[in-house]
C-alpha cells in the first residue's frame, strides 16, 4: 500500500514538480540541523523555493544573437584592402588584427561568420605586390651554385 502511495504522476517530471521537491529536501535537511521557530517556517519555505526558482532560471540558456556583420561579406574583400566583419575596419592583412582585438584565429572567424575556407585573410592587391618582391629578390628559387666547404 506504501508502495502505491509513493508513485508519482506522470507528469512528475514537470519543472515545478522538482522544485517543490528540491524545496522539501532543502528545507528539511536545514530544519533537522538549525532550531527554526515555527512561524519563520513559511519564509524560509518560501525564501528557499524563490531561490531555487532563480537558480533554474538562470540555468535557461541565453537566446543566441544573430550576427550581423558591420558590412557585407560581398562587400568586405576589395583589391587594396579587407574589412573586417567584426568593426567594419579596414586591413590590408586581418590575422593580426583578428588575434589581438579578437582573439580568434583565421579559421574561428571563417567559421563565425560562414566564410568559405579560401576565404582570404590577405588583400588579394598586397598579396600580389608581396608575391612580386619575393620573385623579384630571388625568393624560391634553387641555387645553381653549391657552396664549397
Amino acid at each position: 500500500m506504501k508502495r502505491a502511495m509513493n508513485q508519482t504522476a506522470p507528469d512528475a517530471t514537470a519543472p515545478e514538480t522538482i522544485l517543490v521537491d528540491l524545496t522539501a529536501e532543502v528545507v528539511s535537511a536545514y530544519v533537522s540541523n538549525n532550531t527554526v521557530v515555527s512561524s519563520d517556517l513559511p519564509d524560509l519555505i518560501k525564501g528557499v523555493h524563490a531561490a531555487l526558482s532563480s537558480i533554474n532560471q538562470l540555468s535557461q540558456e541565453p537566446e543566441v544573437e544573430e550576427l550581423v556583420p558591420a558590412v557585407p561579406v560581398r562587400k568586405s574583400v576589395t583589391g587594396d584592402f579587407l574589412i573586417c566583419l567584426e568593426d567594419g575596419k579596414k586591413f590590408k592583412s586581418l590575422k593580426r588584427h583578428l588575434r589581438t582585438h579578437y582573439d580568434l584565429t583565421p579559421e574561428e572567424y571563417r567559421a563565425k561568420w560562414g566564410l568559405p575556407s579560401d576565404y582570404p585573410m590577405v588583400a588579394p592587391n598586397y598579396a600580389a605586390a608581396r608575391s612580386q618582391l619575393a620573385k623579384d629578390m630571388g625568393l624560391g628559387q634553387t641555387r645553381t651554385k653549391k657552396r664549397k666547404k
